[in-house]
């Protein structure tokens, strides 16, 4: 009687513990594409997707190149997803990607491998090397403070897809 009920309270205590690291493990929200830029964004998988459905939808491509850990990508994160004018045309008028590696594609990295890189793809497929940021030596990096210039960019390659098509 005693082996089988200390038996039974080794059973308890394990299916317990195992329960108890399920529910700990589904209170985790999902990992989605946004990755922390904007929830509410629809956002694509690949570079690829990214330049067919710039082609098909006449919108432009807007690229983020970033890293998890990088203090200066979590910093241009915060501002970038908590801006509402950002959100509501990255939502409405770009296909939107962000890559946590470098892209196959050399076009995507023409002045380094740095981040983040914020760049630009028209509905022709082709990078928008004349939109760049404040900077000389990183061209299309983006700090927290540069966020009237992002949107200002962001405008200018609206603007400009839809004059090219």
């Amino acid at each position: 009687m005693l082996h089988s009920t200390l038996a039974l309270s080794v059973l308890l205590i394990a299916i317990s513990s195992n329960l108890a690291m399920a529910i700990k493990k589904e209170k985790r929200p999902p990992q989605t594409l946004s990755r922390g830029w904007g929830d509410d964004i629809t956002w694509v998988q690949t570079y690829e997707e990214g330049l067919y459905k710039a082609k098909t939808s006449y919108k432009p491509l807007m690229v983020i190149l970033h890293l998890e850990e990088c203090k200066y990508c979590e910093a241009l994160k915060a501002v970038f997803s908590t801006n509402e004018e950002i959100q509501e045309m990255a939502q409405n008028d770009f296909i939107m990607l962000n890559l946590m590696h470098e892209p196959s594609d050399k076009n995507l990295s023409p002045d380094g491998k740095y981040v983040p890189r914020v760049m630009f793809v028209d509905p022709t497929l082709t990078i928008r090397a004349d939109v760049t940021g404040r900077y000389t030596n990183r061209l299309y990096t983006y700090e927290p403070q540069d966020v009237p210039l992002l949107i200002e960019n962001m405008k200018k390659v609206k603007r400009l897809s839809q004059k090219e098509l």
